[in-house]
């Protein structure tokens, strides 16, 4: 089965697994939650127990206005849904996934609220910086 592998610090890759319980629980690392986000065909599979375990955060999920309303932590996955199962992500959705989830993301509080800062891309160049006013 294709799906999104997204980790932790990583830019998000396409991959295959076997379908079935097991290796749903060894792409995520333990017991699975499925969660559906989205209006589109998929399921988002992670650790249930993520942010328990203490593994390190992921990505967030926002709602329509960009507030975050929950943080995935570890690896999760993103899977296409077939009438009664998990199946292939398709290539558009691969590829939607893959640029929503290209930058990961570090997190603070501020004044209460949690913000997801965007992190460069590991191992892409970052764009050369420029000085326009008075050296300091």
């Amino acid at each position: 089965m294709k799906v999104l592998m997204v980790e932790p610090g990583k830019a998000p890759y396409e991959t295959e697994i076997e379908g079935g319980l097991e290796s749903l629980q060894k792409a995520v690392g333990g017991s699975i939650q499925a969660v559906y986000p989205y209006d589109d065909p998929v399921a988002l599979i992670c650790n249930e127990e993520g942010k328990l375990m203490g593994l390190p955060l992921n990505r967030s999920l926002t709602d329509d206005n960009g507030e975050i309303y929950d943080i995935i932590a570890g690896n999760f996955i993103l899977t296409g849904l077939t009438e009664d199962n998990f199946g292939d992500l398709s290539p558009e959705l691969m590829e939607k996934f893959s640029e929503q989830f290209k930058h990961p993301e570090e997190f603070v509080r501020i004044a209460g609220k949690i913000l997801g800062v965007k992190q460069p891309v590991p191992g892409e160049s970052e764009p050369k910086k420029t000085h326009t006013g008075p050296e300091l």
